[in-house]
């Protein structure tokens, strides 16, 4: 049985004026971003910054204080009840998760299960496929990364790049129109940094939504169509790699380029 990757339609990504704090410290202050169907955006800025939570709060891991997100126009976490805005269950989130693929910094697959069924499980326990359906795709997700011949392995058997390519696989097992990266290269070894590089960058030509956190400023040249740099839980400047890394126009931003280039 096969099951051939079907098309993706990438999805379009709004925040609106979010806020996000624990107790005194705000994490983030009214960020609103706009993320076109298709689009790859590169957000850069320093530890600390507000970057991950962002995207924490754009699948809804993490609630924002004020404002909201938004998916091709569907809110996420949120329901409107009149003028106010009402959690969704716990259930309602998680199936609107399962659209949105999330790539962790430490990647995060289960220890217990092969390659294979780590990026079956999702399609299976979300009813999308049935196991044979599923791990058929799985197959064709692994040759796809580079992997198909340690479908059989357990994590604890690959290198730290391996399991990044099988996190990214498991993510595209879903379909999702965007994709969601956390600093994907942050807990590899310099030498397997590349590998994983590869794969986001076969993604940037797909045609799927990604936002991608790093702090690898020669790939969001290499791949972004837009860079957002964000400090202090404000976006400071957005606009194309040529624009926001070339010729920044705020101080805090050059700042931050002079120590990383």
């Amino acid at each position: 049985m096969t099951a051939s990757v079907p098309a993706v339609t990438p999805a379009a990504v709004e925040v609106h004026g979010v806020h996000k704090w624990y107790g005194p410290l705000r994490v983030l202050e009214g960020v609103d971003l706009t993320v076109r169907p298709g689009e790859v955006t590169v957000v850069l800025g320093p530890s600390g910054s507000g970057k991950s939570t962002l995207l924490r709060v754009i699948n809804h891991l993490e609630k924002p204080e004020i404002g909201y997100v938004s998916v091709n126009g569907e809110l996420i976490g949120v329901r409107r009840q009149g003028d106010r805005l009402k959690e969704l269950s716990e259930r309602a989130i998680l199936t609107q998760r399962s659209r949105i693929g999330f790539v962790f910094q430490n990647f995060n697959l289960f220890p217990h299960l092969t390659v294979l069924d780590n990026v079956a499980a999702a399609p299976v326990a979300t009813g999308r496929l049935a196991k044979p359906e599923a791990l058929a795709l799985a197959r064709e997700l692994l040759d796809r990364v580079g992997l198909a011949d340690r479908a059989g392995a357990y994590p604890r058997q690959l290198s730290g790049g391996q399991q990044q390519r099988v996190a990214i696989a498991r993510a595209l097992a879903l379909r999702p129109g965007v994709i969601l990266f956390d600093e994907p290269t942050s807990a590899l070894d310099p030498e397997l940094v590349g590998e994983v590089l590869a794969v986001i960058k076969d993604l940037a030509t797909s045609g799927t939504t990604l936002v991608i956190v790093t702090h690898e400023v020669g790939f969001a040249r290499e791949v972004a169509d837009r860079v957002v740099f964000i400090d202090g839980g404000r976006i400071v400047e957005q606009g194309p790699p040529s624009e926001v890394l070339d010729h920044p126009r705020h101080e805090r931003t050059r700042d931050f380029l002079s120590k990383v280039l």
